[in-house]
């Protein structure tokens, strides 16, 4: 209901192509992921190719996962 009031939907179907969108993207709270840090370019392009998806930096290290 407070999605549907924040984007001003009458009807409340209408909402359920956010909630199916953000289920594609983000996968069910209890997902787990591999991880893995990359500090070099090469690093970070090997992890890309198989699959890890950019997460965060902190510092000079890059945070990737990859669901299990």
């Amino acid at each position: 209901m407070h999605v549907q009031k924040l984007l001003g939907h009458r009807n409340i179907l209408a909402k359920q192509i956010y909630v199916n969108l953000n289920q594609a993207l983000f996968g069910e709270a209890n997902d787990e992921y591999h991880v893995k840090v990359a500090e070099t370019v090469e690093e970070a392009t090997n992890l890309i190719a198989v699959g890890y998806e950019y997460v965060s930096t902190i510092g000079d290290q890059q945070i990737y996962r990859k669901r299990k």
